[in-house]
C-alpha cells in the first residue's frame, strides 16, 4: 500500500511538472506580437486572450460536471491532449483564425487542470491527503520555476529564440501525455461510484442514512475491487445528494463563506492580472524586447512559493483574529502595485510590483485556501474550490468584457491595469466595511442584553 499511493503521487506529480514546465511562458507576447506571427497589442489583447477566458470559462463548466463521471484519468489524459493541440497551432498555423481556435484548445488545457487536483483525492487513501496535496503542488511550482529559468538563460545567451522556446513546450507536453497514460485508473470516485462493500459496513455499525453517505467517500479507495461486493456502483441520485448536502454544509458557514468570496474576488483580479502583465511590459518599454521576463516569473514563482509556505506555517488562532486586516492590507497593496505599475515608465519597476503582487497573491490565497479547507467536512474540498474558480471565472469573464473588449470600453493597457489596481482597493474597502458591520452588530447586541437586564 505504502509503495502503491508513492508510485501515485509520483506519477502524478511528473505530469504536473512536464505539463507546467513551458518556457514559451514568458515570452509568448514577444511571439506573437513579433515576425513569427505579426499580430498587433490589440488584437492581442482585445480579440484573442478574451476568446481563451470565454473559453476556458464555458469548458470549466463542462468539466467541472463530468470530471468525477468520467473518474478523472480521461480528463487528465484530455489536458495533455489539449496542450499538444494548442502549441500545435501555436508554432504551425499563420491565421488569426486557426489561431482563435487555439484559444479554444486553451480553455480546454486550463479547464482540466481540475482533474489534476482532484484525482489524487479519489485514488490515495485520506491519511495521505495532506503529503500527496503538497507533492502535487511542488511540482506544479518547480516545473514553472524551471521552465522560467530555462526561457531566461535560452533567450539572454542567444542558443535559442522565441519559436524554440514554443517548440520545447509542445514536447514537454508530449511527455506529459505519456505519464497521463500511464497512470492507473480511478475505480471508486468522490461522488458518482461507490461500492457496495463501504455501504454494508456503515449499515451494519448503525450508521444514519446522511452519514452513510458521506462515509462511503472514505472507503477502499486503493483496494481490489475484483470482488462483486466491492465493485463501485454509479448512482445519480446518491451523487446529487451527496453534492447538494456537501454545497448546503459549506456554504452556510459564515468562515467558508467570508474566505470564499476573497477566494473568488481575488482570483478573478489576479487572473486578469497575470494574462494582460505582458501587453502591459512590451507597452511600458516599447522599443525593446522585455527580454527579462523569464527571470522575472522563475522569481514570482520561487518568491510566491516561500510566501505560501509561510502562510501554512502561521497559527491557525492568529490567523482567524487577524483575518480581516490580513486581507485588507493585502488587498490595499496589490492595488498599489498594479497602479504604480500602470504609472511608471521604468520597466525594471513594473517588473518588481509584478513580483510584489504575486507574493502577496500566494500568501493570502494559501492562508484562504487553508482556512476554507478545515471548516470543510469530508471530502468535500474539490467540489467547493471548483465553484469558487467558476465564480471567479465569471467575474473575471465580466471584466474583461467591460475593460478589456470593444464591447466595453477597450481600456489601452495602462489604464486597465490602474482599474485593476482598483478593483483591490475596492476589495480592501468591502472587507472593512465588513469588519465594521460586525463589529457594530456585537456592539448593539451587547447593549440590547444590558438593557434587558
Amino acid at each position: 500500500m505504502q509503495q502503491t499511493w508513492l508510485r501515485i503521487s509520483l506519477l502524478l506529480c511528473t505530469f504536473g511538472f512536464f505539463r507546467e514546465m513551458r518556457p514559451s511562458e514568458p515570452f509568448v507576447v514577444e511571439y506573437l506580437t513579433g515576425p513569427y506571427r505579426n499580430l498587433t497589442n490589440d488584437e492581442l489583447s482585445r480579440v484573442v486572450y478574451p476568446v481563451g477566458t470565454y473559453s476556458y470559462l464555458i469548458q470549466l463548466v463542462i468539466v467541472f460536471l463530468i470530471t468525477d463521471i468520467l473518474r478523472y484519468k480521461f480528463i487528465i489524459v484530455v489536458s495533455a491532449l489539449s496542450g499538444i493541440i494548442l502549441f500545435a497551432i501555436l508554432l504551425w498555423t499563420y491565421t488569426l483564425w486557426e489561431l482563435l481556435i487555439g484559444q479554444v484548445f486553451y480553455g480546454t488545457f486550463m479547464a482540466s487542470e481540475v482533474a489534476y487536483y482532484t484525482y489524487i483525492y479519489a485514488k490515495v487513501d485520506k491519511s495521505h491527503y495532506q503529503i500527496v496535496s503538497g507533492h502535487t503542488r511542488s511540482a506544479i511550482l518547480c516545473g514553472k520555476f524551471l521552465g522560467g529559468v530555462l526561457a531566461q538563460v535560452l533567450v539572454s545567451t542567444d542558443i535559442l529564440n522565441y519559436r524554440h522556446l514554443h517548440d520545447m513546450s509542445f514536447g514537454s507536453q508530449i511527455v506529459s501525455l505519456v505519464i497521463a497514460l500511464a497512470l492507473p485508473k480511478v475505480n471508486e470516485s468522490i461522488y458518482f461510484y461507490k461500492s457496495n462493500e463501504a455501504k454494508e459496513d456503515h449499515a451494519a455499525s448503525g450508521t444514519d442514512p446522511q452519514a452513510l453517505e458521506i462515509g462511503n467517500i472514505e472507503d477502499n479507495k486503493a483496494k481490489d475491487t475484483n470482488a462483486s461486493d466491492k465493485k463501485p456502483k454509479f448512482s445519480w441520485r446518491n451523487a446529487f445528494r451527496l453534492i447538494m448536502q456537501h454545497i448546503v454544509s459549506a456554504y452556510t458557514n459564515p468562515t467558508v463563506v467570508k474566505w470564499s468570496i476573497w477566494w473568488s474576488l481575488a482570483t478573478c483580479g489576479q487572473l486578469q492580472v497575470i494574462s494582460y502583465v505582458q501587453i502591459l511590459w512590451k507597452d511600458i518599454d516599447g522599443n525593446n524586447e522585455s527580454s527579462y521576463n523569464g527571470a522575472v516569473e522563475a522569481t514570482v514563482t520561487l518568491l510566491g512559493a516561500a510566501a505560501a509556505m509561510t502562510a501554512g506555517l502561521m497559527e491557525g488562532v492568529r490567523r482567524q483574529h487577524w483575518h480581516i486586516w490580513i486581507l485588507t492590507i493585502c488587498s490595499i497593496l496589490m492595488g498599489a502595485f498594479m497602479i504604480i505599475s500602470a504609472v511608471t515608465n521604468l520597466l525594471w519597476v513594473a517588473y518588481a510590483m509584478y513580483v510584489l503582487f504575486g507574493i502577496l497573491y500566494f500568501f493570502v490565497i494559501t492562508i484562504a485556501s487553508a482556512t476554507v479547507a478545515h471548516n470543510l467536512t469530508d471530502d468535500s474540498f474539490g467540489l467547493i474550490f471548483g465553484i469558487n474558480t467558476l465564480i471567479a471565472l465569471v467575474l473575471q469573464t465580466i471584466l474583461t468584457l467591460i475593460v478589456v473588449t470593444d464591447a466595453g470600453y477597450a481600456l489601452l493597457p495602462r489604464d486597465q491595469y490602474k482599474v485593476y489596481g482598483g478593483y483591490f482597493l475596492v476589495l480592501a474597502v468591502i472587507f472593512v466595511a465588513v469588519y465594521i458591520q460586525e463589529h457594530l452588530s456585537k456592539y448593539c447586541t451587547k447593549s440590547k442584553v444590558k438593557s434587558l437586564e
